[in-house]
């Protein structure tokens, strides 16, 4: 199967299920995105904490970092992961996460997608991005200006190898990882989850049955405004960090 990217538009590829392995957004799909906003709540976000503020400032990693360097701007690339890491933070907010476990969340977010090996359904990668930050704690703390102890090493690897495996498929070993991470487990799927307004289907896009997060409802209208404005941005000509950033700026997030 061919990786280059298509001059087709990804809602052409979806339609006619040929999407690639690699996924990179295009003027069509925005458009598209826009025509099809649903009718969601006001888009405004609770005031953040300085520290979150701060870590989402931080939140466009190296490029290094990911698996496969064409995945950086691809769909599951760097403004996703800055995108749920900025949705996390608003969760964290909404549901009284204290500051280390707030921090540890939003980190997770960050790099949760960084060990795909496509854009496409790559199972697995929640356990692969699990191990490498396990592997790497001490180089991604310190990008975030925090510091790894063993308790926030385990927690963040727990919600990023369970972010891609649905509540009702978790084994009996999954269940138990989960009650030791609970709130930043369910905070990161959930705010995975808001940031699907991106994909180009319907269907694909964000569906409360499969999170458990009471203020997940409310969010949408924020997550699809950070889709519309940082892809827009982005198809302009600005870098991905750049172009989320200005979305995080609009909303009132940093």
């Amino acid at each position: 199967m061919s990786t280059t990217p298509s001059v087709a538009s990804l809602i052409d590829l979806a339609a006619r299920r040929q999407l690639p392995l690699h996924q990179h957004m295009d003027y069509a799909t925005v458009v598209w995105i826009s025509d099809h906003r649903p009718v969601l709540p006001s888009a405004s976000a609770s005031a953040l904490r300085p520290q979150s503020k701060e870590l989402l400032a931080r939140s466009g990693l190296p490029t290094r970092w990911w698996a496969d360097p064409r995945l950086y701007t691809s769909l599951h690339g760097v403004r996703h992961a800055m995108r749920t890491a900025a949705l996390v933070s608003v969760l964290a907010e909404a549901n009284g996460l204290d500051d280390t476990d707030s921090a540890t969340a939003i980190l997770a977010a960050a790099v949760h997608d960084c060990q795909r090996r496509h854009d496409k359904a790559d199972c697995g990668h929640g356990a692969r991005a699990a191990i490498w930050l396990a592997a790497n704690a001490d180089t991604v703390w310190s990008h975030f200006g925090l510091a790894a102890t063993p308790r926030r090493i385990v927690q963040a690897s727990i919600a990023i190898r369970l972010h891609d495996i649905p509540y009702e498929a978790f084994t009996a070993d999954d269940k138990t990882d989960h009650t030791r991470a609970e709130r930043i487990t369910d905070v990161v799927k959930a705010a995975d989850a808001l940031d699907r307004y991106r994909l180009p289907k319907l269907k694909w896009w964000p569906d409360a049955r499969h999170v458990r997060e009471p203020a997940f409802d409310q969010l949408r209208g924020l997550a699809f405004d950070l889709v519309l404005i940082s892809e827009r941005a982005y198809l302009a000509g600005a870098d991905g960090t750049t172009a989320v950033g200005y979305a995080f700026a609009e909303k009132g997030l940093v």
